[in-house]
């Protein structure tokens, strides 16, 4: 094979339908474009969502809720989720550095201790916010809790 004799397999290459050729072509008058309209002018481009005519489907639903602008999404982490953790990656201080580095959170995330499950061992938190709940079950194996806005 050399780039003089290459050639694209047989069948894949198909001839361009020429529209507009006159009567006997099959294809002339207009154009297979059906009658006037926009559809049958150049330069026609559909606007986006419409229906021809009909209710469109953003103005056929109704809105709901809202989205709220002061929402601060943290990443959530349970009590029994920590001692979890702690076997698995052997987390001695539970603070973003630690996380990040093993890849539980991301480099923009917010971290919250919720007090689900038990706390077995004592632990020391550098996080952005903590319950109630938590922080007593925290206080009460002997951790400490740092939080940073």
């Amino acid at each position: 094979m050399q780039l003089h004799n290459l050639k694209p397999a047989e069948g894949s290459v198909h001839k361009e339908k020429r529209l507009g050729r006159g009567e006997a072509s099959g294809k002339g008058g207009t154009s297979t474009k059906g009658n006037k309209g926009g559809q049958s002018r150049t330069g026609y481009k559909s606007k986006m969502a419409h229906e021809g005519g009909q209710m469109p489907i953003q103005r056929r639903l109704p809105k709901r809720g809202f989205k709220n602008i002061n929402r601060i999404e943290y990443k959530v982490f349970n009590l029994g989720q920590i001692e979890e953790l702690n076997e698995k990656y052997n987390l001695t201080e539970f603070n973003f550095e630690n996380l990040y580095s093993n890849g539980l959170v991301g480099k923009t995330d917010k971290v919250k201790i919720l007090g689900g499950g038990e706390l077995k061992s004592k632990f020391n938190f550098k996080v952005n916010a903590v319950s109630e709940k938590a922080k007593a079950a925290i206080e009460s194996t002997g951790g400490t809790i740092e939080v940073k806005k």
